[in-house]
């Protein structure tokens, strides 16, 4: 079908809850997309950091295709080999206790709520539930998780919310304490406050804010759907900050393209959800999990991660090497990078970005935001500062 058919049908049996860009894609290998029309794109967005392998990856296309020929899905009242073994990578690196699988970052952002609400009311009791985020954070679309997140803007509508959430300014460790009272039970993180415009914390911040933590005796739990699995360098960001979280979710690069998502929980509290008090139905479900185990197979190597860290340096690099008065400065970590620009010129940056066959994202107001395939090439790479050179 042409554009033009999809779009004609789009509009009449999809609801139009997205702000769509005029591209429809067919197909994609490594970092680049083909749309319907035949047009080659160099991916820079990676399905907002789904596809951290790239398009068409033969060994997640080959665990994919041979488990869905011997068990596609089974009910979690029953045990599956690649389900334990995604589960059993994660804690073994990194040190963890154990795991509970989703299928979203805000289905796994609401399991860490009810493990560290549950925590807290097994030890304490009843009125012991506020759970305190960061200004500017972003952990999902469901009512919980919108409340969660720290813009007032996603406030709207749905009324009414979950309550039980109050917002500290990011580095500011005396308005967080402030704001923890005796209602407290945890404090939840992005380390990359990634939809908030790609803004890293502060190292000595977020360990200042895992110390107050021990001594109140508050989950610290760190939201890693969009930083986790190797974005930023590292297998998780949190390795990167010498700390020890209690609770981290993830989901997006984990599967490598198939939804998924898993909280996982310290030794000390992985314990806290038993049977009965927290379930969802393709949770850890065969055939997905088996592309977690591919992805987590490439990912999860020394060399691999120390070749993200040093593709984003030649990415930042690159950028800033241009020398365009419209760039004001590059954060973030690995390729997890925010291109920061004015804000009124934005739009028509990235609208000219895709005419010439690059897809860039927005973050926050004056954020490009770049999350390629972490297996990005450098010749990629270089075609696509070769387009941001043309654009700027």
């Amino acid at each position: 079908m042409t554009y033009q058919q999809l779009k004609q049908d789009e509009s009449q049996y999809v609801m139009n809850t997205y702000g769509r860009f005029n591209i429809a894609f067919d197909h994609g290998q490594g970092s680049r997309l083909w749309d319907v029309d035949g047009k080659t794109y160099i991916d820079l967005t990676s399905g907002i950091g789904v596809n951290c392998v790239g398009y068409n990856n033969e060994k997640v296309v080959a665990a994919i295709t041979e488990q869905a020929h011997k068990l596609m899905h089974i009910s979690n009242l029953f045990t599956t080999a690649p389900m334990v073994q995604v589960a059993k990578t994660l804690v073994q690196s990194t040190g963890m206790g154990k795991v509970f699988f989703s299928n979203s970052g805000a289905e796994s952002n609401e399991g860490a709520i009810k493990l560290a609400r549950k925590y807290s009311f097994d030890k304490y009791g009843e009125g012991r539930s506020k759970i305190i985020t960061l200004l500017n954070s972003f952990h999902g679309r469901t009512i919980t998780t919108l409340h969660a997140t720290g813009q007032s803007r996603f406030h709207n509508y749905f009324f009414p919310f979950t309550e039980g959430f109050d917002y500290a300014e990011a580095g500011n460790l005396a308005d967080l304490k402030a704001k923890a009272d005796d209602t407290t039970c945890a404090v939840l993180l992005e380390l990359i406050q990634g939809e908030g415009g790609v803004l890293p914390l502060e190292k000595e911040f977020v360990q200042q804010v895992e110390a107050f933590c021990r001594e109140r005796d508050l989950l610290l739990m760190i939201d890693e759907v969009q930083t986790g699995i190797g974005r930023t360098g590292s297998l998780f960001c949190f390795q990167q900050y010498g700390i020890h979280p209690d609770v981290v979710t993830m989901a997006k690069g984990l599967g490598g393209g198939l939804p998924i998502g898993a909280v996982m929980a310290a030794k000390t509290c992985c314990d806290v959800l038993g049977p009965g008090t927290h379930a969802t139905t393709f949770g850890g479900t065969p055939t997905v999990c088996a592309a977690a185990n591919a992805v987590l197979d490439i990912v999860n190597q020394p060399d691999f991660l120390s070749e993200v860290v040093k593709k984003g340096e030649y990415l930042k690099n690159g950028i800033l090497a241009i020398g365009s008065d419209k760039v004001q400065g590059v954060r973030g970590s690995g390729l997890m990078l925010g291109i920061i620009v004015d804000a009124d010129a934005r739009a028509a940056l990235i609208s000219q970005c895709m005419e010439n066959g690059l897809l860039v994202l927005t973050a926050g107001t004056q954020a490009i935001r770049l999350l390629p395939p972490l297996t990005i090439t450098y010749e990629e790479l270089d075609e696509a500062l070769a387009i941001f050179r043309k654009v700027l």
